[in-house]
């Protein structure tokens, strides 16, 4: 049996007449949680703040892991994290063993989170930077004119369509005896972000965005790496979008009418 939860009754709705159930469940209720009759084998936490702030973070991602955790008990439990955790600075190319000890709250959440699942013989799937048809945080500001390229803090951006996000999780859920692991779910080639807004004038024959200083305090932090996905490959899995340029134009600018 598969069933979907959402938080709300409006999105639930929505998404009714899929090929299995969809409800709305607030993962931070214990209450709610229990209040399923059902048991699963394996069950997948990939929820999202929708921005907010470290003690949502907490609410969602930690206490929502741990109500999973406890009503589910025998099931194999998958939690999707970010590669916000990794706090290196050098451009370094960094795996699933590489040290995960982020600077910043949020990410620090994460990784309690992580433990907490790994430690209950769970798995956690390190996602990069989401994008998908609408969704791309980069072509946003380039369209709105916010972008700024900052040679002095020209990071590597990591992303992974959504389509291969599913693909990796579906995988992993079926794989055998992989609990207490940890997967990097990332396309194949890390790009600059000038690299990426650069690549995007050029695409759409716009001027490229002009240069300038990045916030002193950016949502991930200041980390600077290269994500890689070779455990993950390993296991057979290949995106679909191997590369921000590929997904951008069969995929995401399309979806934008560009």
């Amino acid at each position: 049996m598969v069933e979907g939860w959402t938080h709300s009754a409006a999105a639930a709705a929505q998404l009714m007449g899929k090929s299995y159930p969809v409800i709305a469940v607030d993962l931070t209720q214990r209450e709610q949680v229990n209040a399923r009759a059902e048991n699963f084998d394996f069950v997948i936490h990939c929820a999202s703040t929708r921005g907010g702030d470290s003690d949502h973070y907490r609410r969602v991602y930690l206490d929502g892991v741990r109500n999973l955790l406890d009503r589910f008990v025998g099931s194999t439990v998958l939690f999707t994290s970010s590669t916000s955790v990794y706090a290196q600075r050098e451009g370094e190319w960094v795996t699933e063993d590489s040290p995960a000890q982020p600077e910043h709250e949020k990410a620090r959440v994460l990784t309690e989170t992580e433990q907490l699942v790994l430690g209950r013989g769970g798995v956690v799937a390190r996602l990069g930077a989401i994008h998908g048809p609408g969704r791309s945080a980069l072509l946003k500001k380039f369209l709105r004119g916010d972008a700024v390229i900052d040679p002095e803090n020209d990071r590597f951006a990591n992303h992974i369509h959504r389509d291969d996000i599913s693909a990796a999780l579906f995988l992993i859920a079926e794989a055998p005896a992989r609990t207490k692991e940890i997967y990097n779910v990332v396309d194949d080639a890390p790009m600059r972000r000038s690299e990426c807004y650069l690549w995007l004038g050029h695409k759409l024959r716009r001027p490229p965005p002009p240069r300038g200083k990045m916030p002193a305090n950016p949502k991930r932090g200041r980390s600077d790496k290269r994500v890689s996905n070779a455990k993950l490959r390993g296991l057979g899995w290949a995106p679909q979008y191997p590369s921000f340029s590929e997904a951008m134009e069969k995929s995401i600018l399309p979806s934008f009418g560009l």
